[in-house]
Parts: structure tokens; C-alpha cells; sequence
């Protein structure tokens, strides 16, 4: 099993010198494939040059691929898995990077589900433009890693059970990838990974890892912060649709309306924005059904099962000899 990592780019190269350093550093040796969305600061210059330096002492294992135009972020990571080798991708934007001993961690659960596993991802740190700590995603399921079978990822990723996070936590097949068709590019920026994660874990089983093996960069030069909350709201809306029509048969019983999810993502995204102090991004977003008792009744259960970290009967431990590095 070999791993690629696809690092998309467009005019940041102080940023992704990080990145790409990150990857080249993997205590698993990996293929690297930077797709460069037609920057214009020199990021053409700097790879080909640290291309030629490889080459002399070892061999490259970094590969460079340019938009002759620019093309967006989903059209990029989809150029860049098409092109990558790994029978899985490790997906990375220039802004953020890895632990040195992410794609390792990684195999280790991989493999002990090789056959069934399509997708997996891992807690993350979130980093100032500095690099300076800020928080950390939540420790999900038991041990040190788990999976979950595939007729219950949709189920737990529509009651947020099983988030799988930034691109910078997230694993997956290749051939599932391909599958899917990609990215969309209608959505660039805006929930394209949920998207795409929504589709490959239709192929398999997901893994999850409680060990911080990544780090996102939480800053204002982020794509996603050009969204309105609103826009936030509305795509998140819809990724919820897409989750709804694939949760299992099984969990059909018991699974909420998809009324009171969009009016729970509503109430959600409106503390959200008061919390950012953004009065008008919550007040544009405001509506009466925020007040059903079943709206709340969700939200309530939502960060329950966030806190207590109980296994919610989709949980599988995976048991991994060694104790977490980080």
C-alpha cells in the first residue's frame, strides 16, 4: 500500500514550502504531487528548482503539475489525484501541513481493514498564522483508533457522530475517489470535501484516528472565509440532503426528519455567527422554526454525543499495538 499526497496551490508559496517540507518528511516515504493553480510568485520557480536538488542527492519523489489558467481548488485536487500514483491520497492545502508520522499512523490502522477501509482521517490541531496552537478537534470513539462499517457512516456523519473533518485529516482510497467523480467544482471551497466524502464512503468503511497527526492553519487568507454564513448555511443544508438519501435502511426507524436537520444546522449556524460577534450574519439567518422543541431536542443531542463519547453502536475499535506519538 503506498500513499500519495496531493498539495494544491495558488500564490502562497511562503505557506507551501511548509507543506511540501511536511510530506517530503513523512516517516513513510511517499510520492508528493504539487498542482499549482496558475500562481504567479514564483511557486513554478521554487518547485522545479527543489525537483532538480532531489534529483541529484536521491531521486524526486516530488512531482509538479501546472494550470496553464486558474482553474479553482476542486479542479485542482481532482488533477492531482488523477495523477497520483498511491493507491491512497492524502489530501493537504498550502496552508496547512502534517505530522511527521501522519501517513504511518495512518497505514498502521489502514491496513489492519485493508480490504474493506476507503476513508479515514485523524484529530487536528488548529494553528494561528504563526503556528501557535488554538484548539483541537475532539477525541471521537474508543482507543486509539476505530472504524465504522459503511451501512453506518451516513447515519453517523448526518447526526455528526463521525465527522471526518479539513482535507488536512482525510485519507482515502484512490479508486473509490475516482469512483465519485471528484470535486465539484460548483462548489469550490465551499463544502467541496464534505462532498466528496459523502460519495467515497458509499465505497467502504471509515477509519478514524485519535491521534493529532495534522495541523490547519486558522487564519483570514483561508478560502472558506469569503462565504457569508448564510452561504455557509445553505451549502451545509444541502450536504445534509445529499447524507439523508444515503443513511442505511437500517437506521431509517430512528433517524430524525430532515425538516428538523436543516432547522438544527439553522440554529447552529446562528450561534456560530453570535459568537463571532456577527450580529448581522445571524440575523439574516434568523426564522421562527428555530424555536421548535424538536429543533432543539436535536441540537441537544448533537453536542451530548459529542461530549460523553459513548459508543453510539456504529463504533468498531481497531487495536493498535503501539501507544500514539502525539
Amino acid at each position: 500500500m503506498e500513499f500519495s499526497v496531493v498539495i494544491t496551490t495558488h500564490n502562497r508559496l511562503n505557506l507551501l514550502q511548509r507543506a511540501i517540507n511536511s510530506a517530503l518528511n513523512q516517516t513513510l516515504e511517499c510520492e508528493v504531487v504539487v498542482v499549482d493553480d496558475c500562481s504567479s510568485d514564483g511557486t513554478k520557480e521554487y518547485v522545479e528548482n527543489l525537483i532538480a536538488e532531489l534529483e541529484e542527492s536521491h531521486g524526486s519523489r516530488l512531482v509538479y503539475l501546472r494550470n496553464q489558467k486558474n482553474m479553482g481548488h476542486a479542479v485542482s485536487v481532482n488533477v492531482g489525484v488523477q495523477k497520483a500514483k498511491g493507491d491512497w491520497v492524502k489530501f493537504l492545502d498550502d496552508d496547512d501541513y502534517l505530522a511527521a508520522n501522519c501517513l504511518a499512523q495512518m497505514l498502521k490502522a489502514i491496513s489492519l481493514r485493508a480490504e474493506e477501509a476507503v476513508i479515514c482521517s485523524c484529530i487536528a490541531t488548529q494553528v494561528d498564522s504563526e503556528g501557535v496552537e488554538i484548539s483541537r478537534t475532539p477525541q471521537l470513539g474508543p482507543g486509539l483508533a476505530f472504524y465504522v462499517p459503511q451501512v453506518d457512516v451516513h447515519y453517523g456523519m448526518l447526526l455528526e457522530l463521525i465527522p471526518f473533518g479539513t482535507p488536512v485529516q482525510v485519507a482515502c482510497k484512490r479508486d473509490a475517489f475516482l469512483k465519485t467523480g471528484g470535486w465539484d467544482p460548483g462548489l469550490d471551497t465551499n463544502c467541496d470535501d464534505i462532498d466528496s466524502w459523502i460519495q467515497v464512503a458509499r465505497f467502504g468503511d471509515a477509519i478514524f484516528l485519535n491521534q493529532c497527526l495534522a495541523y490547519r492553519t486558522i487564519w483570514p487568507g483561508a478560502y472558506n472565509q469569503k462565504f457569508s454564513f448564510s452561504q455557509r448555511l445553505a451549502t451545509n443544508i444541502l450536504m445534509k440532503e445529499k447524507i439523508y438519501a444515503l443513511v442505511d435502511r437500517k437506521h431509517h426507524q430512528h433517524v430524525p426528519k430532515l425538516d428538523d436537520v436543516k432547522n438544527y444546522l439553522k440554529l447552529h449556524w446562528i450561534l456560530v455567527a453570535l459568537k463571532q460577534k456577527n450580529i448581522k450574519g445571524s440575523l439574516d439567518m434568523l426564522e421562527a422554526s428555530i424555536l421548535f422543541p424538536a429543533t432543539w431536542q436535536l441540537f441537544l443531542k448533537v453536542i451530548c454525543s459529542r461530549k460523553i463519547k459513548i459508543d453510539r453502536g456504529i463504533i468498531r475499535k481497531l487495536v493498535l499495538i503501539e501507544k500514539p506519538e502525539n
